[in-house]
């Protein structure tokens, strides 16, 4: 009971986190740096914390097969989602962008179906298309929405979550066979790699003598908290309760979004905000919530 009042405990933090990143990470982009930047110095330092930990903790290789799949991982998992994600978080409002996440499972759900011939039902089939006409409709409503919200940078969060789901497909067997340590360490450094070419150039234009201490807190709270601590907390919670349960607190993070936009536009008067919140994103966000719910039934055992 005590561990798994600990795996709850983690989740929730990780969720937390999560949702509060949305509007802390756009809080510097792009007056401060730039969203490829920001990916490189992320990926660059999360690459070497978890290599540190695994060199102190884990001994293990990995079979010489295992390495595409753990590149692809890289790619889906580290890459090409963040890159997505932070181009999408410096476009958008953080409220847009937490809304789309939530459809994360239904995205895992769907590449099941395709890549691993996981059961699929009419509920599910259902519940993707409530949940993928919320997002769709949250996507195109971008452009005519008051505030930060933009239809280019919802699309992108859209495919970083797309990538984030087909991601957690292909992992799945790798961690069957490795420890989370092992496979985490190797896909955060094929990420760090593949975006080298695509963010040097942002990296290099970076005015650093600008940053301020917010600047440096920023960096410093996405790379120790939103990466490095919520991918540790996750693994820890996945030893005492099910993928399912983890997933479930997804919900969270709209939550979380929500108040932290309000109190950034009505408490620290960051008028740019003011307008983020409205009826039809409410509505959008209990529209996703609600196909990813009727996704998530379980299945009746014959």
């Amino acid at each position: 009971m005590k561990n798994t009042f600990k795996a709850h405990a983690a989740i929730l933090g990780a969720n937390v986190i999560y949702g509060a990143n949305y509007i802390i990470a756009k809080g510097i982009m792009p007056d401060k740096i730039g969203p490829a930047a920001f990916v490189f110095i992320r990926l660059a330092c999360c690459t070497a914390l978890f290599w540190g930990v695994k060199k102190l903790t884990v001994k293990e290789k990995i079979k010489q097969k295992d390495f595409i799949r753990l590149i692809l991982c890289g790619f889906f998992g580290a890459a090409a989602n963040m890159m997505f994600f932070f181009h999408g978080i410096n476009l958008t409002s953080p409220i847009d962008a937490s809304i789309i996440m939530t459809i994360t499972p239904v995205i895992v759900l769907i590449f099941s179906y395709l890549i691993l011939k996981e059961r699929i039902t009419k509920n599910r089939v259902l519940g993707i298309l409530i949940g993928g006409a919320g997002a769709v409709f949250l996507i195109l409503y971008g452009n005519k929405a008051s505030g930060t919200s933009s239809a280019l940078g919802n699309f992108f969060v859209f495919l970083n979550a797309s990538f984030y789901g087909l991601y957690l497909v292909i992992v799945k067997t790798l961690m069957k066979k490795y420890n989370a340590i092992t496979v985490v360490s190797w896909m955060f450094l094929f990420g760090f790699i593949m975006v080298i070419p695509f963010s040097i150039n942002d990296l290099i234009s970076t005015n650093f003598e600008a940053f301020t201490l917010n600047t440096y807190l920023v960096i410093g709270f996405v790379v120790l908290f939103t990466t490095f601590l919520t991918y540790i907390f996750n693994i820890y919670a996945l030893n005492y309760v099910s993928p399912s349960v983890t997933s479930s607190y997804i919900y969270l993070q709209p939550v979380i979004s929500f108040i932290m936009v309000s109190v950034y536009a009505h408490i620290l008067m960051k008028s740019e905000y003011a307008q983020d919140i409205d009826l039809v994103k409410i509505l959008s966000c209990l529209v996703v919530v609600a196909g990813v719910y009727i996704t998530s039934i379980p299945l009746k055992k014959n």
